[in-house]
């Protein structure tokens, strides 16, 4: 059996879920939250305009597939965060919707997710981070068009 030529580090894919997983595991510790996940953050965040989303906007929107996200929607709804409720123009359709406890969650949340992004601006610098953040539209943007 060949031996690979280069190790997992040369390749932009892992690069790139190495960074994500550093990435959530350090929103989680600035989260600070018990119970709180960089996935519910970006959820409660989602349905901070309080417009409601069916889940499968809502999946799109916070870049989760449906078992995880129903989930995640279950343990938000358990908490008083979330209710679900019947869409007002088809109501075979169920959208989700975030409560005032939610809203409150929400921003105290982002608090810790700001601190965060805070900490990786000031290791990163400012230019740099902004070089990164563009570069990765540019990444997803060409990435998603075939």
């Amino acid at each position: 059996m060949p031996v690979p030529e280069k190790d997992l580090s040369h390749y932009l894919a892992y690069l790139l879920a190495a960074a994500s997983r550093n990435m959530r595991m350090g929103m989680t510790q600035s989260i600070g939250a018990q119970d709180m996940t960089e996935e519910h953050w970006r959820i409660l965040h989602s349905l901070s305009d309080e417009r409601g989303r069916s889940m499968g906007e809502l999946a799109e929107e916070v870049l989760m597939n449906h078992p995880a996200l129903t989930k995640n929607i279950d343990r938000l709804v358990a908490q008083g965060l979330v209710h679900r409720a019947a869409d007002p123009s088809d109501n075979r359709k169920v959208l989700v919707f975030i409560t005032d406890r939610g809203m409150v969650q929400t921003s105290l949340l982002t608090h810790g997710v700001d601190a965060h992004h805070s900490a990786i601006e000031e290791a990163l610098g400012k230019r740099k981070t902004q070089q990164l953040k563009r570069l990765l539209e540019e990444l997803i943007a060409g990435s998603s068009q075939g």
